[in-house]
């Protein structure tokens, strides 16, 4: 059994694609590596969405809260937040809606642009970071299983797709 529950393969499915895919077409080794990528983001997400579970919370909302937590005021527009977290508008309104429900955040009318409203960070908010920071450090962000030193480099071969798709 794997760590997902279900039953291990006896093959690697992604290898068996690539086989397939290059009998058919090229960029073999593009498909295989993004097909390997979107599989690990699936399992990451899986697992930090159950740590983040007893805290009330998804990794979506963990996101914005850190965020709000890292602010100098501990608040920003929500128009400033979607940027940073480079989701869509709709998305912060929900995840917005979803920590106000739960105590997390407040709204608030921006002092200086009576257009915006900010999402404000409450002490509740702030102890449920710390909270679920600590659990998600203890399963080292569902990426126990790479040794510390590939990390960097982890993070290093995906920067050139990050930059050329605009992130910064």
């Amino acid at each position: 059994m794997s760590r997902t529950g279900r039953r291990r393969l006896g093959f690697d499915p992604i290898d068996e694609a690539a086989r397939q895919w290059g009998l058919r077409w090229s960029a073999v080794e593009e498909m295989h590596a993004v097909t390997s990528l979107m599989r690990v983001q699936q399992l990451l997400l899986a697992e930090l969405d159950d740590a983040l579970r007893p805290h009330g919370l998804t990794f979506a909302r963990y996101e914005a809260l850190v965020l709000l937590t890292f602010s100098r005021a501990g608040s920003l527009p929500l128009g400033r937040m979607g940027e940073r977290l480079q989701v869509h508008p709709t998305s912060v309104t929900s995840i917005v809606d979803r920590l106000e429900a739960s105590g997390h955040v407040v709204r608030r009318r921006h002092p200086h642009d009576g257009r915006a409203v900010l999402a404000e960070i409450t002490e509740r908010g702030r102890a449920v970071v710390d909270a679920a920071t600590a659990d998600l450090v203890g399963t080292r962000f569902g990426l126990a299983d790479v040794p510390g030193e590939d990390l960097r480099s982890l993070s290093d071969l995906l920067r050139p797709v990050r930059k050329a798709a605009g992130d910064f």
